[in-house]
């Protein structure tokens, strides 16, 4: 059933690109990424941890190539995920090289710290003949000192600058099957260089708010700044920078494209925040629903409202619902329909059944 009423979000029409077997681009759903934070010479400890993102619900992984052990790496890492894997390239254009003809679906790089033009022409010479696609990763902290210059400090003209730049060395060696991001910390500055860079390109945009943070501040800035874009259409693959675990920056990524409509995955509880009124204990049900539900991945709509004030008006939007009633008689709604009363003692078990069940119906 419809979750509820939403704007209805005009995306903008980029171009498709191939990262692997995802496509990034044009219609084609906004995906999530994160990346790895062992090293990728630890082969097995990588190899975990990519599984664990993706199994998280991320579409595509970044993982560091610092240098020969790590794009070697790559070709034993790459049989053992489910999702395509970026090799992050900063300097070296032997590393890019590797990274291509060791399985890689995408090199991010930044073309102009490549080098000369023989040696990005041998990478983009790599990366087609492997498909690999390329990201090229302008960033506010490591512009290009003619670009500092000029403008005398990091700002959104600046990073355009460099993002015009750079696509022009890729298109002039007949290379088209990249995208694009400019990443601040600062959300304003990411905010204007995305929407400046819109503008001129229709090649797809990677979004990102970098170095954003700890989880819950990271999380925040990450929802203004990728929200705010979102919500104008622009952004075709996401990735949430947070100084936690990858799979914290999956879910954060997800959520954000729940909130908007832009994708549907797993369980959306829409619950209320604790006060009087409430009939059992609100937040820690929620809690422990969310553990609980974790594994599903049906797009499922559920509410958690501890009384009959938004109770019924909640779960007349949702899949399952629950509301507060007196005497630790809850109302139990599906598809917006009164069912039964639930003791108190009886919400998770009962929840989590009925959210299997209806996950079984939709899946056959």
């Amino acid at each position: 059933m419809s979750v509820r009423p939403f704007r209805d979000i005009k995306r903008k029409k980029t171009k498709v690109i191939n990262v692997g077997k995802v496509k990034i681009g044009g219609d084609n759903p906004i995906s999530v990424q994160s990346m790895t934070n062992t090293l990728t010479t630890d082969i097995k400890g990588t190899i975990n941890q990519i599984n664990e993102i993706a199994e998280e619900g991320a579409d595509i992984v970044r993982v560091s190539c610092p240098d020969e052990g790590s794009t070697l790496a790559l070709k034993e890492i790459i049989k053992h995920v489910s999702i395509p894997v970026v090799a992050d390239i900063h300097f070296h254009y032997k590393r890019a090289i590797e990274a291509a003809e060791n399985g890689a679906s995408c090199l991010r790089i930044n073309p102009g710290n490549i080098g000369d033009e023989s040696k990005i022409h041998e990478v983009l010479k790599a990366a087609k003949n492997n498909d690999c696609s390329i990201r090229i990763g302008v960033n506010a902290g490591s512009l290009e000192n003619d670009i500092l210059e000029k403008f005398k400090e990091p700002c959104p003209e600046a990073l355009v600058e460099s993002a015009v730049r750079n696509i022009k060395i890729l298109e002039d060696k007949d290379f088209f099957n990249f995208k694009i991001s400019v990443k601040s910390s600062d959300v304003f500055l990411s905010i204007a260089a995305y929407r400046q860079l819109s503008k001129v390109t229709d090649y797809p945009l990677h979004l990102g708010i970098t170095e954003a943070g700890s989880f819950v501040s990271g999380s925040i800035k990450s929802s203004i700044g990728l929200g705010s874009l979102l919500m104008d259409g622009i952004g075709d693959t996401i990735r949430i920078s947070l100084s936690d675990n990858p799979t914290q920056e999956v879910k954060i990524g997800n959520e954000i494209l729940k909130s908007l409509n832009l994708r549907n995955r797993g369980v959306k509880i829409i619950s209320c925040p604790s006060c009087a009124r409430q009939a059992f204990q609100v937040i820690d049900t929620v809690k422990i629903l969310e553990e609980k539900l974790a594994h599903i991945k049906t797009p499922i709509t559920l509410s958690i409202i501890g009384c009959v004030v938004n109770g019924p008006g909640e779960a007349a939007m949702t899949d399952i619902g629950i509301t507060g009633g007196g005497k630790g008689n809850n109302m139990l709604y599906l598809s917006g329909v009164q069912n039964e009363k639930v003791l108190t003692e009886d919400i998770i078990n009962k929840v989590v059944l009925e959210v299997e069940k209806k996950v079984s119906e939709l899946e056959n």
